[in-house]
């Protein structure tokens, strides 16, 4: 299923020109327009689903694999030392674009372009309250 009002599933089948560094009949992985370091790219599935939760088990059991091959790629061709793998869902957690797609960022040491977070903590017994809430949930 496509979405026609979709710019992902437009790039992701050829509809829109982009910079492609792989594809396969499942996915296009393009590199980003807006890259927090060259090279970074997206990983686009050629069907559309609106976030992680919604995708296909088939096509979620080859983005993870498919991240590992890219930023492999990107350590063999740039010289990076490393690589984020990246994945939002929801307003909230930075998504912009409502198909799922999967950020494979090409890093350095010098950069200095963590993707990072202040370390919380738990209140007493808050913790195993939260993990009961969420087995609770889990389907």
């Amino acid at each position: 299923m496509k979405d026609a009002d979709c710019i992902f599933c437009k790039i992701a089948n050829g509809e829109i020109p982009s910079a492609t560094v792989y594809e396969d009949e499942d996915f296009r992985v393009i590199l980003d327009l807006g890259p927090a370091n060259p090279g970074h790219a997206l990983i686009l599935p050629k069907e559309h689903y609106p976030n992680l939760p919604a995708l296909d088990e088939r096509l979620a059991a080859k983005a993870l694999p498919l991240a590992g091959k890219i930023g492999a790629a990107m350590q063999e061709a740039l010289g990076c030392d490393g690589f984020n793998v990246l994945q939002n869902n929801g307003t909230a957690a930075g998504q912009s674009v409502f198909h799922f797609h999967v950020h494979v960022i090409p890093r350095y040491t010098a950069d200095r372009k963590m993707i990072s977070w202040v370390p919380g903590k738990y209140a007493e017994g808050e913790m195993e309250k939260v993990a009961d809430q969420i087995r609770a949930a889990v389907k």
